[in-house]
């Protein structure tokens, strides 16, 4: 983390007091608290939200590429490429080819090389992740985002915990007991995302400093639970109480703070934190290695995560982007439109994975008069005939998957209950209670407005693969699918039966697809560099 260090430190500097929506994350405000200026109780509160919303998801590292965007775009985006729910034809920061599958096998037995001098995205990363490539090693961002987040978090500890806060001492106690629960609960976020796509890291609880002793993605993913308990022990402390609201409705900024993304109550948060330490346990585990201890453990956590009335941890776009842009802000957005305009095209593959008479795709997509094709260089895997559009297609109940208007699309930033529940339906039907798993599927389905039948009478694996489609098409765009293609082997074993638009525009419905993507990333060498591996750390890169 050594080279992010100095830029958190500036990046702190910016950081809004809270005041009005539209300057609470600007950058540009002249008022906004130093680290050394915060520690008083508005000072730090304001510190402990410009830390997450600027440092942890936008201005907080060195490089930026306005083609993939920042977090939520850009290394969001990386992770549904790699899933098969998007495509790029950009070459920006290897856009282009590090969704790009090894070899697609056309209907007639032609065979589609990963067009690269290469042949492999597996040694496109070997070759790509050095510090010389800066910006555009795509392997850079997440992990400079997310250890930005968890050294801003470090310093928002260390400054609330010398921190006198109003009230008496009850009150004053609960005010800095939610300051540090927001801290613990994002610093144990950063370590599950770093866990969960880096085969090694660094565990770091200091502000300002960092350490050379990498460890393994299993003991980060400790470290992530570690904090996400740390905080539901403050949480239970605390409950919910006019002290409690009042700060954590003063740690989310205003225009987050619709639907979902009302403050949640205590109780509220530590479901979301019980549905996250779930997505730890199944997300970096195949399927195949799962035991009965862990879907047992996933079903406990899941019984008491996210129901379908709680709010969660959201963001929105206002008219002056300040946390995020409301035309490229998102994953969705950033898929919006006509596909020779947009950044990420819609898969074929996703397309594909929508129930016959599903509503969400009926209110969220149309299809072309001709496929949309793109450089034949970059093979065919990401030609299309599907076009999302903005604010839906006006059916009554049914999910609106995308919205370019201002403030009106619903960003998801950490747990929510679609997946809470898709996660409990996987454990049912893992460990034999098909039925119940069916119910929680049917559940979400009717939440999202799909409008249909439900589903009974599966065998196992009728109800695996229902669970399959349900997971990639109810929770698009949450940058889970490559969790999903690397637990479930198909970026190893790859995809048959699939749709791919060729380059001449002929549409193959029986496609094979063998993807050959990297499981974990190794550490970048934009970290390395400046901060080599101590000797014992664990190995850096991995062995595959």
């Amino acid at each position: 983390m050594k080279k992010y260090i100095k830029n958190t430190v500036l990046s702190l500097a910016l950081v809004s007091l809270l005041g009005a929506c539209k300057e609470q994350l600007d950058v540009k405000n002249p008022n906004q608290p130093t680290p050394s200026s915060a520690s008083t109780e508005t000072g730090v509160i304001g510190l402990a939200q410009g830390s997450v919303y600027i440092n942890g998801f936008k201005d907080g590292i060195k490089y930026y590429d306005g083609i993939p965007g920042y977090f939520w775009t850009g290394a969001v985006g990386f992770h549904e490429m790699m899933g098969d729910v998007v495509g790029e034809e950009a070459a920006n920061v290897y856009g282009n080819q590090i969704g790009m599958p090894d070899v697609v096998i056309l209907d007639d037995g032609t065979k589609v090389l990963n067009p690269s001098a290469i042949n492999s995205q597996i040694a496109l990363i070997r070759t790509i992740n050095t510090n010389a490539n800066a910006g555009a090693n795509p392997l850079f961002y997440e992990w400079g985002y997310m250890y930005n987040l968890n050294n801003a978090m470090n310093n928002v500890i260390d400054i609330a915990k010398t921190t006198t806060f109003s009230g008496d001492a009850t009150s004053s106690a609960a005010k800095k007991n939610t300051v540090l629960a927001w801290a613990y609960w994002w610093k144990g976020y950063a370590y599950s995302r770093i866990g969960s796509i880096y085969y090694a890291g660094l565990i770091n609880d200091k502000t300002a400093a960092t350490n050379a002793n990498y460890v393994t993605k299993e003991k980060i993913i400790d470290e992530a639970n570690k904090n996400l308990d740390q905080a539901a022990a403050l949480l239970t402390a605390l409950g919910t109480d006019a002290n409690y609201t009042a700060t954590i409705t003063a740690l989310i900024p205003q225009f987050n703070q619709v639907g979902k993304g009302v403050p949640p109550t205590t109780d509220m948060w530590k479901r979301s934190i019980n549905t996250l330490k779930a997505r730890n346990i199944l997300v970096n585990t195949t399927a195949a290695a799962m035991t009965a201890a862990q879907w047992g453990q996933i079903l406990t956590l899941t019984n008491d995560g996210v129901k379908s009335t709680d709010n969660v941890f959201t963001g929105r776009s206002t008219d002056n982007a300040d946390f995020i842009s409301s035309v490229n802000g998102s994953m969705a957005a950033k898929s919006t439109g006509v596909p020779g305009t947009v950044t990420y095209k819609i898969s074929e593959r996703l397309i594909q994975d929508f129930p016959a008479g599903d509503k969400r795709l009926t209110n969220n997509f149309t299809q072309l008069a001709a496929p949309a094709l793109f450089n034949s260089d970059r093979g065919n895997s990401f030609n299309t005939r599907w076009q999302l559009v903005s604010g839906g297609k006006g059916q009554a109940g049914v999910v609106v998957l995308s919205n370019l208007t201002v403030g009106a699309y619903e960003l998801y930033l950490a747990s929510t209950y679609e997946e809470n529940e898709l996660m409990k339906a996987e454990a049912k039907i893992y460990t034999g209670d098909i039925a119940g798993g069916l119910a929680s599927i049917d559940a979400v389905r009717s939440f999202q407005g799909a409008g249909l039948a439900p589903l009974s009478g599966l065998s196992l694996a009728d109800a695996k693969e229902a669970l399959r489609k349900e997971r990639r098409v109810g929770l698009v765009f949450r940058g889970l699918s490559f969790y999903d293609a690397r637990r479930w082997e198909v970026i190893t074993k790859g995809r048959t039966g699939a749709v791919v638009v060729d380059k001449a525009g002929k549409v193959n419905t029986n496609a094979t697809i063998q993807y050959n993507f990297l499981d974990y990333w190794d550490v970048p060498d934009n970290e390395l560099a400046y901060n080599p591996a101590a000797a014992g750390s664990a190995p850096i890169k991995n062995p595959k």
